[in-house]
């Protein structure tokens, strides 16, 4: 099995990654009070608060299931067991979705715009570093397996 060197990124835990991104949005909706009028919407706000919720509970199936495989939670560790049920069913990376919805209802819940604008950094981090690096280690952890799993199962959604 090769050894991969843990990109400088991937130190930063995914939950991580999303609330200081959403922290630097409302930081922004401090400095740039503009916004578009649409984000005042209340159906738009009750849709964002069904799509955090959304994200909740796909977090927490996702983590259950890692839980109950007992194989790690940590992007950079090793993983025991190649988890295709359940959530990992609809998704490869049902977790990061859930953190990319529960980013995005708050944003809409919140009717905050600029978080909004940034939720592309945390996903293009997700996509170009964090997921290529667990995909490349699933490969040398289950070959053929993990092969036919991604044939099967989408990398988002």
């Amino acid at each position: 099995m090769e050894q991969r060197r843990v990109p400088l990124l991937m130190l930063i835990p995914p939950p991580i990654l999303y609330a200081v991104t959403f922290a630097a949005g409302m930081g922004l909706e401090r400095l740039a009070t503009w916004a578009p009028a649409w984000t005042r919407a209340p159906a738009l706000h009750g849709l964002g608060w069904v799509l955090a919720g959304c994200g909740a509970v796909l977090a927490l199936a996702s983590a259950g299931m890692f839980g109950l495989r007992r194989t790690t939670l940590k992007p950079w560790g090793r993983a025991a067991q190649l988890v295709d049920s359940g959530p990992f069913a609809l998704s490869r990376n049902p977790m990061y979705v859930s953190l990319t919805l529960a980013y995005l209802g708050l944003a809409l819940g919140l009717g905050k715009f600029w978080p909004l604008v940034l939720l592309i950094l945390p996903v293009a981090v997700m996509n170009a570093v964090v997921i290529p690096f667990e995909e490349a280690r699933m490969r040398d952890a289950f070959g053929q397996s993990y092969a036919d799993y991604c044939r099967r199962v989408r990398r988002w959604v």
